[in-house]
């Protein structure tokens, strides 16, 4: 997991504007964004995409998007688009389990 990105953002070799972090989740500004709000939700464990969950996931991922509704609600976004791109023919370009939050205030 040395060369993801985002684990080097989890392990502080990479700076982010962290908005939220815990000992399971890390949520930080995307640094292209494509709202006025839009920011990334991932796991600390290294979960190469949706296509990769086994069940022992299922309690983190359900977490995990409580997290992403709480911090939405926190940065008081009334409404938001959540987004999951899986696997290289849907888009996905870094091979670590992530959620966009997109909204405006």
């Amino acid at each position: 997991m040395s060369k993801c990105i985002f684990c080097k953002i989890i392990n502080k070799d990479i700076p982010a504007k962290i908005i939220y972090e815990d000992n399971d989740f890390l949520a930080f500004y995307d640094i292209n964004p494509k709202a006025p709000i839009h920011f990334l939700i991932i796991p600390k464990l290294h979960i190469e995409s949706l296509q990769h969950l086994q069940s022992e996931h299922t309690n983190l991922i359900g977490r995990l998007i409580i997290k992403a509704n709480e911090i939405a609600t926190n940065l008081g976004l009334e409404g938001y688009k959540t987004h999951i791109n899986t696997g290289v023919k849907g888009g996905q370009e870094v091979f670590h389990l992530h959620i966009h939050i997109l909204g405006s205030k």
